[in-house]
């Protein structure tokens, strides 16, 4: 039962009660039974006198009892197990490259990342989630919540950023930077990042020094222990001969690599849903690890010795009396 002592040291108060026993009958006052003690000489033996004895051997009971109370006995029970949800930034890739319809040839491809994405959040129903899009530059469109119903309201409203304009490119150092410094702010010990792109690095280059490197990002989020997750959405470009290019994610995979994430290449809609389905599984919620709380069991101890110290000076002022 796991029943313990939370303070045996409180025992020791049991030796008073024979040594107040002990000093009580050493005072040796006179008693008499029922009337003078010659008018019971040589009468025989009835209950009363049999059982003289019990009220102070009740009351000696129930000081014992009462003692093993002190002593506080406790029980250990399991407590239990408690979750912790998981903070987890969506990545999503909106350059104009995204329209392509090589994942699903009713669908863009980004498109097909945000119906996934979507049922992701969704099923997340231990943590909070938030998202970030990007071209050139990052957008917090949602920080952390756990209202699933909103942020998922607000993924599928997504769009593509204008074709050729200001800001069709793909900043991903940027990106996932802004990520990781939302993640920062937030208390969960589990913190991911779920980066979708269908490119690679370009607003970053050799002559952009003071732009964001995408390894200079993985470089905070390893520090702050955060994994990031990377797909590589779509088939590849194609080039002005109408050849097909496969992407360049040397980056993103040096990127999972450093940060303890997974990297994963999404071709079509259903590779794009295995993709999601992987990573989900890889997520799971965190719980506590196994604990006891101390169940309090002094009480059935102290009613205990209540009752007999109450039946014991009903008797000995009742049908046991002793008449001074």
């Amino acid at each position: 039962m796991n029943v313990f002592l939370a303070s045996p040291a409180m025992l020791a108060a049991g030796f008073l009660v024979p040594i107040a026993l002990w000093l009580r009958y050493r005072r040796g006052a006179a008693v008499v039974r029922l009337g003078a003690a010659g008018l019971l000489e040589g009468m025989p033996a009835t209950w009363r006198t049999r059982l003289k004895f019990l009220p102070t051997a009740l009351s000696v009971l129930g000081l014992l009892v009462a003692v093993v109370a002190l002593a506080r006995p406790v029980r250990l029970v399991p407590a239990p197990l408690t979750s912790e949800g998981i903070d987890v930034m969506l990545c999503l890739d909106t350059s104009s490259s995204m329209a392509a319809h090589d994942m699903d040839p009713e669908r863009t491809r980004l498109d097909v990342a945000k119906e996934e994405a979507a049922h992701f959040v969704i099923g997340r129903g231990n943590d909070r989630v938030g998202l970030v899009t990007f071209a050139r530059y990052p957008d917090l469109r949602s920080p952390l919540t756990a209202d699933r119903v909103a942020l998922g309201q607000i993924v599928s409203g997504v769009e593509l950023v204008e074709n050729d304009g200001p800001e069709d490119a793909t900043g991903i150092g940027t990106a996932l930077t802004r990520a990781v410094q939302v993640l920062a702010a937030g208390e969960s010990k589990s913190k991911v990042v779920i980066l979708l792109t269908d490119g690679e690095e370009n607003v970053s280059t050799t002559d952009t020094q003071e732009e964001i490197a995408p390894l200079h990002a993985a470089q905070l989020a390893e520090r702050l222990g955060i994994r990031v997750h990377a797909i590589s959405a779509g088939k590849g470009t194609t080039d002005r001969d109408g050849r097909l290019v496969p992407l360049d994610t040397r980056q993103i995979e040096a990127v999972t690599r450093r940060t303890g994430g997974r990297f994963f290449r999404a071709r079509d809609a259903g590779s794009m849903a295995a993709v999601y389905a992987e990573i989900d599984a890889l997520t799971k919620v965190v719980f506590s690890e196994p604990r006891f709380e101390t169940e309090e069991r002094f009480v059935p101890f102290l009613v205990l010795a209540l009752i007999l110290l109450l039946i014991g000076r009903l008797l000995a002022y009742g049908p046991l009396a002793v008449l001074p």
